[in-house]
């Protein structure tokens, strides 16, 4: 999980969840650094894009993903809403930029990129956010740039936007969710004026993640 969005359109619940992430951040940081079933779709992300190419990282978190682009060769900005996850972004990754920034106000950055790099961030947001928010991506692309979305799968029958209250490092503390399905996610890219050259579900754990590479068109 990635911090950088709202609750379901609430401030209060968009502070909740920063407050939350900023408790947790070290914790989660370390909990998540074993992670690796989105390497082969960003492999693939990275491979649509020139080398030394520019990616807005979207809810970039603890900067785990930011490091692998800026491995690969990308030059990189990451925005998120939490300090605490920003501070050891800007540790361990020192050749990436990164800003607070709740990544409800892309329309505050100056830049343009040719990639927009969106992991377990849109999960946050409530789904009927979700349209005007691809569209606020859409614009801070340059010509022909690409993106990669990642989100968790919804199951049959599940509920799709819940709070869920979890007991982890010592703390107890709840976070929103919405739970995606791969034609719906395909919908998204497809209204907002992106093809879909990459899609996969992939397993971990008991979590189905969405992964979905689309060129702005």
């Amino acid at each position: 999980m990635r911090a950088g969005g709202s609750r379901g359109g609430s401030i209060l619940c968009k502070m909740n969840l920063k407050d939350t992430y900023n408790k947790i951040a070290g914790d989660w940081f370390r909990q998540h650094q074993p992670d690796s079933w989105w390497h082969e779709g960003t492999d693939k992300f990275i491979s649509s894009l020139k080398a030394g190419a520019s990616v807005l990282d979207v809810g970039c978190g603890a900067g785990l993903a930011s490091k692998y682009l800026v491995e690969k060769g990308l030059s990189l900005v990451g925005i998120d809403f939490s300090e605490k996850l920003i501070e050891i972004a800007k540790r361990e990754v020192p050749l990436g930029k990164f800003l607070v920034m709740d990544m409800n106000n892309l329309g505050s950055l100056e830049e343009h990129f040719d990639g927009l790099y969106v992991k377990a961030s849109i999960l946050h947001l409530a789904k009927k956010e979700v349209p005007d928010f691809m569209l606020k991506l859409k614009e801070r692309f340059k010509p022909n740039g690409f993106i990669y979305i990642a989100v968790k799968g919804a199951n049959k029958g599940q509920q799709e936007e819940q709070v869920k209250i979890e007991h982890d490092y010592g703390h107890t503390y709840e976070r929103f969710f919405s739970f995606f399905f791969l034609p719906e996610m395909e919908k998204y890219f497809t209204d907002a004026g992106f093809k879909v050259i990459w899609k996969k579900v992939a397993l971990t754990g008991q979590t189905n993640w969405i992964e979905i590479i689309g060129q702005r068109v």
